[in-house]
């Protein structure tokens, strides 16, 4: 069995005396691990850094197998490690989708979004916002998309979209939410895509999201807590926030 494909690389770590076990996410093939012979030498360890977009040709004699991995860089992202914003921001994104994602299944809308997420690290004006919109697709990917089009309790008519429910992900207007408003979350018009989005409405943002892969994506995951790299963004995001 062999397939050659490009993908992100998510995780790496020591397999013996020199080898090393990866784990990438390809277009194709989806979250797939395998073990890169002289993974762990000088030559090799810069390039197996969590970001890096690599070119991959995996082979295994049984499909089932772990297998190896023969590994070219196409576009190092080490300069992150320099910006501690742009190293949490890249570790939360590698960290949700080695959560997230199964095994050897194939999602190329998400692997797309996470490119371009991944491309834009070096424009810190608009990254957490782009994080922001690709945790929403993460989530749509993964079927617990959020339904914002409309008020769920008065439909179109409603035009002052104020909250989500908690429980269903969808949005629901002021004069729609009447007492139980204090039972839902509070929608900030960064997720409608209206206008700017101050620091303030994407940390609201960030908020809606974690409630969702928490309490919706989580629990099919067997529970699993959400990756500590998220909550190490999130709070490195708002404390910046907070200084400006």
């Amino acid at each position: 069995m062999e397939w050659r494909d490009q993908g992100i690389l998510l995780s790496s770590r020591r397999h013996g005396e020199t080898s090393a076990i990866i784990e990438v996410f390809t277009s194709e093939h989806g979250r797939h691990a395998g073990v890169v012979r002289g993974g762990a030498s000088r030559r090799m360890a810069p390039v197996l850094q969590p970001g890096a977009q690599l070119d991959v040709e995996w082979r295994a004699r049984l499909e089932d197998h772990l297998g190896t991995f023969r590994v070219e860089p196409l576009k190092s992202r080490a300069w992150s490690m320099g910006d501690r914003m742009a190293l949490a921001g890249l570790n939360a994104v590698c960290a949700l989708l080695l959560f997230a994602l199964p095994e050897r299944e194939a999602h190329a809308g998400i692997y797309r979004k996470s490119l371009i997420l991944l491309d834009l690290l070096e424009q810190p004006e608009i990254w957490p916002l782009a994080y922001l919109n690709w945790e929403l697709a993460l989530l749509e990917e993964m079927g617990f998309g959020l339904d914002l089009r409309r008020c769920a309790v008065m439909g179109e008519k409603a035009n002052d979209l104020s909250y989500i429910s908690p429980r269903t992900g969808r949005a629901v207007s002021r004069a729609g939410a009447g007492d139980w408003a204090d039972r839902l979350l509070p929608l900030p018009p960064c997720l409608l895509g209206e206008g700017p989005a101050p620091d303030a409405e994407v940390l609201q943002g960030f908020q809606v999201t974690g409630h969702f892969l928490m309490h919706h994506l989580a629990p099919q995951m067997g529970n699993k807590p959400l990756p500590d790299a998220r909550a190490r963004f999130v709070a490195r995001f708002a404390a910046q926030a907070g200084a400006g």
